[in-house]
């Protein structure tokens, strides 16, 4: 069959000879060849055309010719085998969802996409779309380095998807610079066999800190003065010392809901104080020692047996998978340092920002949309074992088959996410000295907590 093209939406064909109009089936002399050859060229012949970017065109005008599609720019930092296949079949998934978007991804070390978007950005050249980070997007808002999403929530009002924790902290002067993307939570991961071994109830973990001693101390394994195996040791896996500030602080982290300091409060000086007296147990020397050991894979410390309960996050099920299918293992929420004061959590995770100046603010938005929308999230969890924050997409029951990931959703009711005050951007580069001073014998918990406060507020005075 011979193709059929257009003309002004005049559909003819070519015919040995000359060309037939298919409408009033009128023949064209050769003479008339040579103009509908140059006018083909910037016509649209079926089954299909293309755009100039080389993708399907989005579909035709009124008059019969194609429309082109609209390219925007994604940055992400996931790069991995496991993560970037991810990702990109979200992307492809979407650019075949419709035909007026085309997103391209770019991947860039997680080392240098925020320096290079900071860049671009000043460059008047950034990305239409971004992953970054929760803590400071109110920083980003008030230095005029990402968008206002205001006008695109007021036709779109998808608030209510996300896990209210984590919608407040995309928040500057209450309006949202970002949709939250994903997070993540901490669990106690338990050997359930050397509980066993032990003469504990694999199927009790430990409650509260009380407990948690009790049972380090069952499951501590030596020969002679050597430890072969170390029941816990609250500063190894993923929660450290701030994570414990604020599960013993009763949810509390540094600073209050009016950006005030609450970092030399009792609770987290008794807590400063609970952490060093592991230390003092087993011997810094020990820690170091064992510390210097662990590797990843088979020879992570929990994986390998070194270690008998390890706090980490939910996505860490993916290497006990992996790397240690023969464990018999439990999770459960952090202990809480007392009965009723609470198994706090603290959580971080990403958000999608379209950055200031970006060319395709509407299409980034509409690509916002589905990555946060219920599809796309519940493919990242599935595939990732992550938790994302839509929630309707985190509890959906397939993703919630797996015991861990279960645990993991559950979880988010007892996790906090912190937004960084802006006149405190930094304040961890103060406190952490003084942390460390603790664990040297340097300080004393009261006065690493005094002068982290101290330093703090003196920051936070020269920055109004």
């Amino acid at each position: 069959m011979l193709p059929a093209c257009f003309f002004r939406g005049i559909p003819f064909i070519f015919q040995q000879g000359g060309i037939i109009d298919l409408k009033s089936t009128r023949f064209f002399s050769p003479l008339w060849l040579l103009t509908a050859a140059l006018l083909l060229l910037v016509t649209a012949c079926t089954p299909e055309s293309r755009s100039s970017n080389g993708a399907p065109a989005a579909g035709t005008n009124d008059d019969g010719s194609a429309t082109e599609k609209v390219t925007i720019d994604f940055w992400t930092f996931w790069g991995s085998e496991t993560r970037r296949p991810i990702i990109e079949k979200i992307i492809e998934d979407f650019n075949q969802s419709q035909d007026r978007i085309v997103v391209k991804h770019t991947y860039l070390p997680f080392g240098d996409i925020w320096t290079k978007n900071l860049a671009s950005i000043a460059a008047g050249n950034p990305a239409d779309v971004i992953i970054n980070d929760y803590a400071d997007v109110n920083l980003r808002a008030s230095k005029n380095q990402n968008t206002n999403l205001s006008e695109y929530l007021s036709q779109d009002d998808i608030e209510k998807q996300f896990y209210p924790e984590l919608w407040k902290n995309v928040l500057y002067n209450d309006e949202a610079y970002a949709l939250p993307f994903n997070t993540d939570t901490r669990l106690l991961y338990y050997n359930k066999e050397a509980f066993r071994e032990a003469g504990l109830d694999p199927e009790q973990p430990p409650q509260t800190w009380e407990q948690l001693e009790e049972y380090a101390k069952k499951l501590d394994k030596k020969t002679g003065s050597q430890y072969d195996r170390v029941g816990f040791y609250p500063l190894w896996g993923d929660f450290g010392v701030d994570s414990w500030l604020i599960n013993g602080d009763g949810g509390n982290g540094y600073f209050n809901e009016n950006d005030e300091t609450s970092i030399n409060t009792p609770g987290k000086v008794s807590t400063l104080e609970w952490l060093k007296s592991w230390q003092d147990r087993l011997g810094r020397q020990t820690v170091d020692a064992m510390k210097a050991d662990f590797g990843s894979g088979v020879s992570d410390p929990f994986i390998s047996g070194k270690v008998a309960m390890y706090i980490q996050t939910g996505t860490y099920n993916t290497q006990i998978e992996e790397f240690g299918q023969d464990l018999d293992i439990g999770v459960a929420p952090i202990p809480e340092r007392e009965e009723g004061s609470g198994h706090w959590s603290s959580g971080g995770g990403f958000v999608v920002e379209i950055p200031k100046g970006a060319k395709h603010p509407d299409e980034a938005w509409e690509f916002m949309k589905y990555l946060t929308g219920v599809d796309a999230q519940k493919y990242w969890a599935l595939k990732n074992f992550d938790n994302v924050a839509n929630i309707e997409a985190a509890e959906d029951p397939e993703a919630n088959e797996n015991a861990v990931y279960k645990a993991s959703v559950e979880n988010l009711a007892n996790t906090k996410v912190f937004q960084v005050p802006l006149s405190a951007s930094g304040y961890k580069d103060l406190i952490n000295p003084h942390m460390d001073a603790v664990f040297l014998g340097k300080e004393t918990p009261e006065q690493a907590l005094q002068g982290a406060e101290k330093d703090v507020q003196a920051l936070m005075s020269k920055s109004k």
